[in-house]
């Protein structure tokens, strides 16, 4: 490409009208993100364009969470590569950071730049997928009982949300809850100790976000809601410290790909005593 072409090359904030020509960049590298699930960032984050002459060759977002911004859906068209442009998004995303520590989980092409750009691993993430052969044998704790979710228990969501993940999850819940396929939460003593959702997203479902105590209560959950959809497509991205690999290997969720979780400072951490089990997605944390 010439001089004078990359200088036509424009860059400015994402709007609602650009939704579908950003999904259009995904679906050319054959990421599996469906038009709502780009619209649900859309509304949730800043997003940014890249143009050359009116055509969309770029994106990335920042979502605000808390002390946190997650950066996610950095893409650049495959004949616009190895010019810049990704970085330059990249840095738009990161001006938007200001007092907030980045965070992002990065693919194998992306890493390289983001090492150079000063974030560093911390963990990894498994996407895992496919029709779950299960059935649910996980008991809980005397006392405890799981049960569906409804509206009225957000409060204590975003409370439990938060804690596992160690980012502000009110804006995420209040978006994901009201399209949530199925919602199980485990109670007990009257309060609602650990919730899973399972909600529409790229081929099929996603699994996620599963905030636990422990791994008994994730698998409890997990069990819980993939019983209700024996025959779907369903993606669950989990972090490898949870424990939960070889338990979803032979449930028939497949390891398909392995992203780097990677920070510019501080790191996530959980609190009162529960977890992130399960991401919402590799976008949002």
């Amino acid at each position: 490409m010439s001089v004078s072409q990359r200088r036509a090359i424009h860059y400015r904030p994402m709007t609602a009208a650009d939704v579908a020509n950003a999904h259009a960049l995904s679906v050319a590298l054959k990421w599996p993100h469906r038009l709502e699930d780009w619209a649900m960032l859309q509304r949730l984050g800043q997003g940014f364009v890249a143009e050359d002459n009116g055509r969309l060759i770029g994106s990335s977002f920042a979502c605000h969470q808390g002390d946190f911004t997650t950066i996610g859906l950095v893409i650049v068209s495959d004949d616009y590569q190895g010019q810049g442009i990704g970085r330059r998004l990249m840095d738009l995303a990161l001006e938007t950071v200001g007092p907030r520590t980045a965070v992002l989980n990065a693919t194998l092409a992306g890493a390289p730049l983001y090492t150079k750009m000063g974030f560093k691993d911390f963990g990894q993430i498994e996407q895992r997928q496919g029709q779950a052969n299960i059935a649910q044998t996980t008991p809980l704790k005397a006392g405890a009982q799981c049960r569906a979710l409804s509206l009225g228990d957000a409060p204590r969501l975003i409370e439990l949300a938060n804690a596992g993940s160690g980012l502000d999850r009110a804006a995420i819940l209040d978006d994901l809850l009201p399209d949530a396929e199925y919602g199980v939460g485990i109670e007990s003593a009257g309060q609602l100790q650990a919730f899973a959702l399972l909600r529409p997203f790229g081929r099929g479902l996603c699994l996620g976000p599963v905030i636990a105590q422990d791994a008994e209560q994730a698998k409890h959950l997990i069990e819980t809601l993939l019983n209700k959809v024996p025959y779907a497509f369903v993606r669950i991205d989990i972090p490898v410290a949870s424990g939960l690999s070889l338990w979803l290997e032979a449930a028939g969720l497949k390891q398909v790909d392995t992203v780097a979780q990677m920070s510019m400072g501080a790191i996530p951490t959980a609190t009162r005593g529960v977890q992130q089990f399960a991401l919402v997605s590799q976008a949002i944390g």
